[in-house]
């Protein structure tokens, strides 16, 4: 589906043309509006409308517009398929899809995805850098602790390990026992 087509548009259309194009269409096909219609012609309505709301949707947020011309690009086409899925207003192109996780909007169908894009995946996700990051710093902080354990040590028992002292705290309790 071609999103300028529906908005009756041409590619380098402003907001504002994009936003007056949908209300128009809007004021026209709004299922409210046909409501008391036959069948055929709400049905026909509403999917007018659908359309209509999915391409504003798309054409007005300018990441998904950039997205999307490139895309329809990169086919030849006009952006088969549409690869947003919501329509705004309550309306979703396929409820059941849009709450898959697994669903590839780009291509129309669930992606096969190989165990290392997954790892992949999980290795570039925010959590996992933070769980890295966290566990960094509780490390380089014990690195730390232990470092300055060793230095404190050193000041209090000069030219001592603490092999030695604890030879000597042993050897003076068995002295205290004895007497």
């Amino acid at each position: 589906m071609d999103y300028y087509k529906v908005l009756g548009l041409n590619r380098n259309a402003t907001k504002d043309e994009i936003k007056e194009a949908f209300r128009n269409i809007a004021k026209k096909f709004h299922p409210d509006k046909h409501s008391s219609s036959s069948k055929s012609v709400r049905d026909g309505a509403t999917v007018r409308f659908k359309q209509a709301s999915e391409a504003y949707e798309v054409l007005v947020d300018d990441h998904k517009r950039a997205d999307y011309n490139l895309r329809s690009n990169r086919t030849g086409s006009s952006g088969s398929g549409s690869g947003y899925g919501n329509y705004g207003y309550g309306y979703t192109y396929d409820n059941r899809r849009n709450n898959s996780a697994n669903y590839d909007y780009y291509s129309g169908r669930k992606p096969s995805v190989s165990r290392f894009q997954i790892a992949l995946g999980y290795i570039n996700s925010r959590a996992f850098l933070l769980h890295v990051a966290f566990a960094g710093a509780i490390l380089s902080g014990l690195a730390v602790v232990e470092i300055g354990r060793d230095v404190i040590w050193k000041m209090q028992n000069p030219g001592k390990s603490f092999e030695e002292a604890m030879e000597t705290i042993q050897k003076t309790k068995t002295v205290k026992e004895k007497e």
